[in-house]
């Protein structure tokens, strides 16, 4: 395989718009805060059952987190999570218009 058999794909900085999820922004969000749960666990060096001794937040909840499962949690509940694991939170909101068939493919340079 020789690189002329690539094609360069610019992604849109969101991999679920990209592959055409139809809630790729909450999808991406919601992978965000995973991220940060993850690595503030890892960075306490808690285990889901420490974490749940800790916040009072099932293991299995954080099982789901860490397998990133993440389907039955709300945002509101991620940020709950982060903040019974003592973080401070900051969410910042963007709109943009969004052009015509824009949302379901990735731009190709």
């Amino acid at each position: 395989m020789s690189d002329d058999d690539f094609e360069l794909v610019r992604g849109s900085g969101n991999v679920y718009r990209d592959f055409g999820h139809p809630n790729a922004g909450l999808e991406q969000a919601r992978a965000i805060m995973a991220a940060k749960i993850i690595r503030t666990l890892d960075a306490r060096k808690l285990s889901t059952r420490d974490a749940e001794k800790l916040t009072g937040i099932a293991h299995s909840e954080f099982s789901r987190i860490r397998n990133t499962q993440l389907r039955r949690f709300t945002l509101d509940r991620m940020i709950a999570i982060l903040g019974k694991l003592d973080e401070d939170i900051e969410v910042s909101v963007t709109f943009k218009a969004r052009r015509t068939g824009d949302h379901s493919r990735p731009h190709i340079a």
